[in-house]
């Protein structure tokens, strides 16, 4: 029907609409319109509208977004409504009347313009209602891209040199997109100690404090804080059994007297979506499933002790995009969260994406030296280690993400 109604429109056809209960509007019709886009949109598009009793509607390409009556009247930014400055709501939800009407709707080529029972004006872009719908969300264009070995060497990303980082907002900027594209970025030329490597942390975002410190470190003899193995190390996601899991973390290896020790990247995102489109069950099993995890260590004679119940696989909630991987199979508790005739069924997807995650093709391996600092996001990102020879110690620091996020936006970054 919008498809019709749509050819009739643009041939120059207007047809009056029906109008709503309790509605006064002298004249409304359905038009065919104008607007400017944001600039990533190459040409205008036509618009057209459709005026019902409990909501507005407005077409666009192929995009139908519908807005309710009391969406349109919370959201109004006038200056009594909305503080401009701070991006506050000024207006209080709770005393907008639920089965709000607006007494006359306007549109012209690029504005909305609504009148309420009260005299209050409200006017909208066009495009901004477009961005804000919940159509326009599932739409939205993100700059991640899912990626295996082939997809990333076909990418050729280098890594940003640290002065670069440090001195620019174009090396900072750099690090973030790659950071945000492919969940790990890469800079070189870093003083392989924890003061620089500290400093360039602060330059991407806020340092973390955790439960081990300011700083981790790890190292196959007694100078790190914790001791670890020469061999292999299974991929997995740090902070798993913690109720929100480290975002970022960053590797520096400080030394490495020996060989071996590659670091094995695997983006989770890309293998959960593998699962999804080979097996849909599996898919949903994953994001559905309560998964306990915990982690109980000793530090500095204190017993610290995490723990947490959540899928393996966390997902936005209006494009059901994976958002967040819990996959450390060492920590994982007994599956008592579902029944019996569930449990198998766990099992299953859980070895479909752990094929994934091991697959050679899926992986990226990275050789660390000193100079050399990883940043890798954690809620999307596995990470693992080949076997080496020799001594080797490695430190790093975790990141707040959310301030990761608010520098890249400040660098004027859609994220």
């Amino acid at each position: 029907m919008w498809c019709v109604r749509m050819a009739r429109v643009c041939a120059g056809t207007t047809r009056v609409l029906k109008r709503g209960a309790g509605l006064r509007v002298p004249s409304i019709r359905t038009l065919c319109m104008t607007a400017e886009l944001p600039s990533t949109a190459p040409k205008p598009v036509p618009w057209a509208w459709h005026l019902h009793d409990d909501h507005f509607e407005l077409q666009s390409a192929d995009t139908c977004m519908r807005f309710d009556f009391v969406w349109l009247r919370d959201n109004c930014h006038s200056n009594s409504c909305y503080n401009l400055e701070m991006k506050q709501r000024l207006l209080d939800t709770a005393s907008v009347d639920l089965d709000i009407k607006p007494t006359h709707v306007r549109v012209d080529e690029s504005t909305l313009h609504l009148t309420w029972p009260d005299g209050h004006q409200t006017d909208y872009s066009l495009a901004w209602l477009m961005e804000n719908s919940y159509e326009g969300q599932l739409k939205k264009p993100r700059l991640q891209e899912l990626w295996n070995a082939k997809v990333y060497q076909q990418a050729r990303v280098v890594p940003t040199p640290c002065q670069r980082v440090l001195e620019t907002d174009e090396g900072l900027r750099e690090v973030f997109e790659n950071f945000l594209r492919y969940g790990f970025a890469l800079v070189e030329g870093v003083p392989p100690t924890e003061e620089d490597t500290d400093h360039l942390a602060q330059r991407v975002s806020l340092v973390r404090e955790a439960f081990i410190g300011r700083s981790w470190s790890v190292s196959s003899d007694v100078t790190g804080k914790e001791v670890f193995s020469t061999d292999s190390m299974d991929s997995h996601t740090g902070g798993s059994s913690m109720q929100e899991p480290f975002s970022v973390i960053i590797f520096h290896c400080q030394k490495h007297n020996g060989v071996g020790g590659r670091t094995v990247l695997t983006d989770g995102f890309y293998a959960a979506k593998q699962v999804q489109n080979r097996n849909p069950e599996d898919w949903d099993v994953l994001c559905t499933v309560p998964v306990r995890q915990e982690y109980s260590v000793m530090e500095q004679g204190a017993l610290t002790h995490f723990t947490t119940e959540a899928p393996l696989l966390s997902v936005y909630p209006i494009t059901l995009e994976p958002r967040i991987i819990r996959y450390k199979n060492v920590d994982r508790l007994p599956i008592s969260s579902v029944p019996y005739n569930v449990v198998h069924r766990w099992y299953r997807a859980h070895r479909s994406f752990t094929n994934e995650i091991r697959r050679p093709e899926n992986q990226v391996l990275v050789k660390l030296n000193p100079g050399t600092v990883l940043f890798v996001d954690n809620w999307r990102v596995l990470h693992g280690r080949e076997s080496f020879m020799g001594s080797r110690h490695v430190f790093g620091y975790f990141l707040f993400r959310d301030d990761l996020l608010s520098r890249a936006r400040l660098l004027g970054m859609k994220v």
